[in-house]
């Protein structure tokens, strides 16, 4: 969404360098999906399969902070769907069903039967839930960072009518104008609006975003903006069994980024959970 900042603090500086350092000796592979090639590469090895779901427009380098530390604790893959990256350039759109279906083959491609573990990060949130209810035997658990919401545009509405419905109208044309993923189509203007009940009893974990900013550029990031951005997804974690939310205010949308050992101390917890669910 167009709602969003960039920011990498002093403190993962380190991590995100050797993170790099880790990357560039990892070669990436490239399988076919359909009539796409999809980039991946995968690393590290282990009983879970962590598999990284990138941001709208952004490749498999949207996980470079954190891809090598995943990889140290378990088996990683990260991709670049199709029109990121250096996977097939396409220039007609998809959504974030094409592109849960697109997971499903992917996975499928690669030989890996047994469900996963996914993290996703902004618009690939909205891929991850839809793949979470269409195809559940493929998915363990969900790690969503700062996931693009339904919602989002509600905020807007909610705070200022008038002042919001000028901002989605801004939104929505700079978003058609990307001319791929046209994500104001695929989801913020659905009604009523998809919240995901089908999502089985899985570990599901969101962090979410919640820093104020000193001059926020729309309603979203206003202080009203950011309290209600936190509750949204407090109340849908709620909604399961073993549903978690952490609200940040020390990261900005890019949390992997600013923020990785949080993203990494959640992560390990799924994996956890995981495996204290499978004991007798």
């Amino acid at each position: 969404m167009q709602l969003r900042s960039l920011g990498v603090n002093t403190n993962s500086f380190l991590l995100l360098t050797l993170s790099l350092l880790f990357a560039a000796n990892v070669k990436a592979a490239f399988v076919k999906v359909g009539e796409f090639e999809l980039q991946y590469e995968i690393a590290g090895s282990g009983k879970q399969i962590v598999v990284l779901e990138a941001g709208g427009s952004a490749g498999l380098d949207d996980w470079n902070s954190v891809f090598s530390s995943i990889a140290e604790q378990t088996k990683v893959i990260r991709y670049s769907r199709v029109g990121n990256g250096n996977s097939t350039a396409i220039k007609r759109h998809f959504t974030s069903m094409d592109y849960a279906q697109h997971l499903s083959e992917f996975l499928l491609a690669l030989d890996i039967s047994e469900p996963i573990v996914l993290a996703a990060h902004s618009y690939g949130g909205s891929v991850a839930r839809e793949f979470a209810a269409k195809y559940p035997q493929q998915l363990n658990a969900l790690l969503m960072l700062d996931p693009s919401s339904e919602h989002d545009v509600d905020i807007l509405r909610a705070i200022n009518l008038e002042q919001g419905n000028k901002e989605i109208a801004q939104i929505k044309l700079s978003d058609m104008a990307n001319g791929m993923s046209n994500q104001y189509l695929d989801f913020w203007s659905k009604r009523p609006l998809p919240d995901y009940p089908q999502i089985k009893d899985i570990p599901v974990t969101v962090i979410a975003s919640v820093r104020k900013m000193a001059e926020p550029s729309n309603l979203f990031f206003t202080d009203k903006g950011r309290i209600m951005w936190g509750e949204i997804w407090q109340n849908w974690t709620a909604e399961f069994p073993q549903g978690r939310s952490v609200l940040t205010e020390k990261s900005g949308h890019f949390i992997q980024n600013d923020e990785p050992m949080l993203v990494l101390r959640e992560l390990k917890r799924v994996m956890k959970m995981l495996d204290e669910n499978k004991q007798p």
